[in-house]
């Protein structure tokens, strides 16, 4: 049996999934249950479209509870900036900038907790892959579904 898929993240992505967990076992499971039960009482099950809903909710909340406990399991605790070199690393925080336009700054996190949004890039997205392992200074190109352009690496914190 091959071993399981580790998920980077920091100390606070896992604070964070913690705290989903505790929410869908707590809050969302017993929801979901309470609506199937008074689906239930409506009748024929089989034309009861409050019933298929809530099921249908039931399988998703179910399946995230599950995912989240193998990524909590499965966590791989990573320092942020946690050395003093100038290296693209996962947790660290890296600016770059494309020919012309304005610098982007994004940390490196793992899938977990991504949210570009928010200035946190996956380490399996294409950016971030093409900046892992690279320095300050460097120029590095960038493939992604779009097509390929390159990026200079301005800071790495």
């Amino acid at each position: 049996m091959s071993a399981e898929k580790q998920y980077p993240m920091t100390a606070e992505g896992k604070a964070k999934l913690e705290k989903e967990l505790e929410e869908l076992i707590t809050v969302k499971r017993p929801e979901v249950v309470e609506r199937i039960k008074i689906a239930r009482g409506y009748g024929d099950l089989s034309e009861n479209s409050e019933y298929d809903a809530a099921k249908d909710e039931q399988g998703f909340v179910e399946g995230r509870i599950k995912l989240v406990e193998t990524m909590i399991r499965n966590a791989v605790i990573i320092e942020e900036g946690a050395d003093s070199s100038d290296i693209c690393s996962i947790g660290r925080t890296v600016t770059f900038q494309e020919d012309g336009d304005e610098p982007e700054t994004y940390q490196i996190v793992g899938s977990a907790e991504a949210d570009p949004f928010e200035g946190r890039i996956s380490n399996d997205s294409p950016i971030a892959k093409g900046l892992l392992g690279h320095k300050v200074g460097e120029t590095v190109k960038i493939s992604t579904p779009g097509g390929e352009f390159s990026v200079k690496i301005i800071e790495v914190k």
